[in-house]
């Protein structure tokens, strides 16, 4: 991320306090929107996800006690001028000039320029090694070596041993509703690497072992100045490892990996909607020379129900009754996640009425349930014979000396 993106962030307000709160305020105002913001809190609220991923970027950088305090150094620089609101660098910074080749400084040919000469500003106090240096700073902030200094170059090591990490492995897995519901717990199997279990995923061949890298020292990085810039690249000879192997394994090539086939088993939580991935973290493919594995992420698939529907942590079902049920009133019996529930029905239910039976729906992960939601759907019979349609014809008669008008209020009249 630039300088200049990085610094325009407001990420106190992101997390909905000033920029003088404490430590513990932040923490607290984090919280509170992770509880009530979180995918699985909100699943498929995309607004409630954006603010869920910009309050953690925010507490990434404001929950830190160092990267807080680069990071209000920035607010200061950029609300100062520090940064020019067009072109490319730091304020003031003339397009109209180059680098002189004296006294360090920038020479322009406008007046905003930084001027060369015993008067000009020194690159060194700029991006030197001197503490408070801008180049110490964004080092730390972005992993550049803008001038050798030690924090930059821990960044970057820490970079690499990141980027040396196993790749990420993607996989799928379709589950019945109910299993989604419940939670269950499933074993799949994958063919990804593994580590070499000859040099136990350090690529040489036993009895050695990896050496120091010359041409680095070790440090995986290789520097060169030019001029007023030190630039830092990963050593062409370790490829950024700080090793190279002599003698490498037989079984794997020096590579410490092996494609294998393997059963994993994988927990799937409750509660679990269609297009969920579950994440297993260090289930993916092996490092490099023994560097950590990925991570492996399993997209979950749910079959439709035939009895169920779901809406959010609610379970919805329709259930056909009788017009003598709703007339009368009476009581069903439904099935639920579990085993079967009785749902009573008030005397004179409309056609169409949902009751709703609590506490019977998806399991939430704080230990409470949704609930469990019934329509009532009268069925007409089709066939009857003589004596109840007989019945059915004097209700009829007594219906409408009752003054009942199935059509009063109705628009169409």
């Amino acid at each position: 991320m630039a300088q200049r993106e990085w610094a325009e962030k407001d990420y106190y307000g992101d997390l909905g306090v000033s920029s003088t709160a404490t430590a513990e305020e932040i923490k607290k105002a984090y919280r509170k929107i992770a509880r009530e913001d979180h995918p699985d809190k909100k699943p498929g609220d995309a607004a409630a996800e954006e603010r869920f991923k910009k309050a953690s970027e925010a507490y990434s950088v404001v929950g830190d006690k160092e990267k807080r305090a680069e990071y209000d150094e920035l607010k200061q620089m950029l609300a100062s001028g520090a940064f020019s609101s067009g072109g490319s660098g730091f304020g003031g910074y003339s397009s109209g000039g180059g680098f002189s080749s004296y006294g360090g400084g920038f020479s322009g040919a406008g007046s905003s320029g930084f001027s060369g000469g015993t008067g000009g500003f020194n690159m060194s106090d700029l991006f030197g090694d001197g503490g408070g240096g801008l180049g110490d700073m964004f080092g730390g902030l972005f992993g550049d070596d803008m001038g050798g200094g030690q924090r930059g170059q821990r960044t970057q090591r820490a970079g690499r041993q990141q980027r040396s990490r196993g790749a990420d492995v993607e996989t799928e897995l379709t589950l019945d509703f109910r299993e989604a519901t419940k939670g269950v717990t499933v074993p799949i199997r994958l063919t990804k690497p593994e580590p070499c279990e000859t040099c136990h995923g350090s690529g040489a061949k036993p009895g050695t072992s990896p050496v120091t890298c010359s041409t680095c020292n070790g440090s995986g990085m290789t520097n060169e100045q030019r001029g007023a810039f030190g630039f830092s690249r990963p050593c062409p000879d370790c490829a950024g490892t700080g090793t190279v192997i002599k003698d490498k394994c037989p079984d794997c090539g020096g590579t410490g990996r092996v494609t294998k086939a393997r059963t994993i088993t994988v927990r799937v939580p409750a509660g679990v909607v269609d297009g969920q991935k579950v994440r297993l973290a260090g289930q993916g493919a092996a490092g490099q020379n023994g560097k950590p594995a990925g991570d492996l992420f399993v997209t979950v698939h749910v079959r439709p129900d035939k009895v169920f529907e779901r809406s959010g942590n609610d379970l919805k079902l329709t259930v056909p009754v009788s017009f003598s049920e709703l007339v009368l009133g009476g009581a069903v019996t439904v099935p639920t996640l579990d085993s079967k529930v009785r749902v009573r029905i008030p005397q004179g239910t409309q056609d169409g009425t949902t009751l709703r039976v609590r506490g019977r729906g998806v399991h939430k992960r704080n230990g409470t349930s949704g609930d469990l939601l019934v329509t009532v759907k009268v069925a007409v019979p089709k066939n009857l014979d003589e004596g109840a349609m007989s019945a059915l014809r004097k209700f009829a008669e007594e219906e409408k000396r009752s003054g009942f008008d199935p059509r009063e209020g109705w628009e169409g009249n």
